[in-house]
């Protein structure tokens, strides 16, 4: 299963994710979210396959969220200007992602990782 792993290399929680990858040995692709920010098109992939509303691929905690105040201006915008917004910038966007093309995972809950992933 090839497996692709997007994250910010800084952030604590992608690197408490990557600690399980390897501790479970799971072979997996590197690629940075600010530097390959995911595509409105893939981002829209990864939604889809999720399960999860689009809110729940911002990060919420995030000084750029804050900065730009989108907790009261998501609901006024279209999924379609959601998804260019996150594509703009992969600081927005919550980490890591974790996907083997048809499942995705966000942010790290051992428990998803454990039933996602091993």
């Amino acid at each position: 299963m090839s497996i692709l792993f997007i994250q910010y290399p800084k952030c604590t929680t992608c690197r408490k994710a990557k600690a399980w990858l390897d501790e479970n040995g799971v072979n997996y692709t590197d690629k940075h979210i600010v530097e390959e920010t995911p595509s409105k098109e893939k981002l829209k992939q990864y939604l889809d396959a999720s399960g999860l509303p689009l809110k729940k691929f911002f990060n919420t905690s995030g000084m750029k969220y804050r900065e730009l105040q989108l907790k009261d201006r998501l609901a006024d915008m279209s999924e379609d200007e959601q998804l260019e917004l996150l594509a703009s910038d992969g600081m927005l966007i919550k980490r890591p992602i974790v996907t083997d093309g048809k499942k995705v995972t966000l942010g790290f809950k051992e428990s998803d990782f454990e039933q996602t992933w091993k």
